[in-house]
């Protein structure tokens, strides 16, 4: 029994695996589990699976480690999160970040971190191929609302509920916050003369939601509160207010507005159109002209076969002479 529960789940058990047998010269050589120390954070993200691989060539060593993601936003998050405090970014990818030996990369809803080695450009997109069940959904745009000036590099992190909230802003409480109407938020540090502060931007579904939070959050201590669109902006107890006040200001919603665009067609053109009427009518005469050769052929025929008579004469039953 024991055995054919083996054979059962063994194909299921090798089609779980994320990272491929190889990535450019390196093969894998051992599998394992990474540890997970903020456990409850990693499900907040919707984490799935998750695997470490050693990897050599000759002499070269390096480590991979994969996380599966329930989306590309919480591979964001997860990214944020991961990215080390003294890394820059890598032009490898859209979302990836490097050191000296190490690299971290978003490829859809899986983050790729590489500890001893960078994989080059043709590499990862290899890497990218070989794997399954990738989500490639459009990142969401609340990052991008952050100003750049004075922002604190490797500061931002990406929050998708109560978990993220009390571990990278705990002045906030998830009350107020209302996770529950699917909120999303954007938090990012700021240097200013007089000290650091950080920034939380809190994403709501629609303008009113985002009103009717505006009052609990000017309740919170030492909070000022700036609403743009459906996004609340907070900071809380700035060490320079007027500082505060300048980043609050470069904060604004610019809403996009897209509509279906009908594309045009090879039947959309009047030429086209023409040309394949006279293609209909030629074909239309083609084939009159085949059908009558074809039935003349066969009344020739059919009176050849009855010694001049007509094969279709009409018959005649002459009942006036009766």
């Amino acid at each position: 029994m024991k055995l054919f529960l083996t054979a059962l789940f063994l194909p299921i058990l090798a089609g779980a695996a994320i990272l491929p047998d190889t990535i450019g010269p390196f093969h894998r050589t051992a599998t394992s589990k990474p540890e997970l120390a903020d456990r409850p954070l990693w499900d907040e993200y919707g984490l799935k699976d998750a695997e470490t691989a050693a990897y050599e060539n000759g002499p070269s060593k390096f480590t991979a480690t994969a996380w599966r993601l329930q989306d590309s936003t919480a591979c964001l998050a997860a990214f944020d999160w991961q990215r080390p405090p003294h890394s820059t970014p890598s032009k490898i990818a859209n979302l990836a970040a490097e050191t000296a030996d190490a690299l971290l990369v978003v490829h859809g809803n899986i983050l790729l971190s590489f500890q001893g080695y960078k994989p080059a450009g043709a590499e990862l997109a290899a890497l990218g191929q070989s794997l399954l069940n990738v989500d490639t959904t459009t990142l969401p745009a609340l990052a991008g609302y952050l100003p750049a000036q004075n922002l604190v590099p490797n500061s931002e992190r990406y929050i998708l509920g109560p978990v993220g909230l009390q571990k990278f802003d705990p002045g906030i409480s998830p009350s107020v916050a209302a996770f529950h109407f699917g909120t999303e938020v954007q938090l990012g540090a700021f240097h200013s003369p007089k000290g650091d502060f950080a920034l939380a931007i809190f994403n709501y579904p629609t303008h009113q939601i985002a009103m009717q939070r505006v009052p609990d959050f000017e309740k919170l201590p030492g909070a000022v509160v700036k609403r743009t669109g459906p996004m609340v902006a907070v900071v809380l107890s700035p060490p320079d207010l007027d500082f505060a006040e300048r980043v609050l200001a470069g904060i604004r919603y610019q809403a996009e507005v897209t509509r279906d665009e009908y594309v045009p067609t090879r039947r959309d053109n009047i030429g086209n159109l023409l040309l394949n009427a006279f293609i209909l009518i030629g074909i239309l005469l083609a084939f009159s002209v085949v059908s009558g050769l074809a039935l003349g052929g066969f009344r020739a025929l059919a009176r050849r076969g009855h010694k001049g008579e007509e094969a279709d004469a009409m018959i005649s039953l002459n009942l006036q002479q009766r």
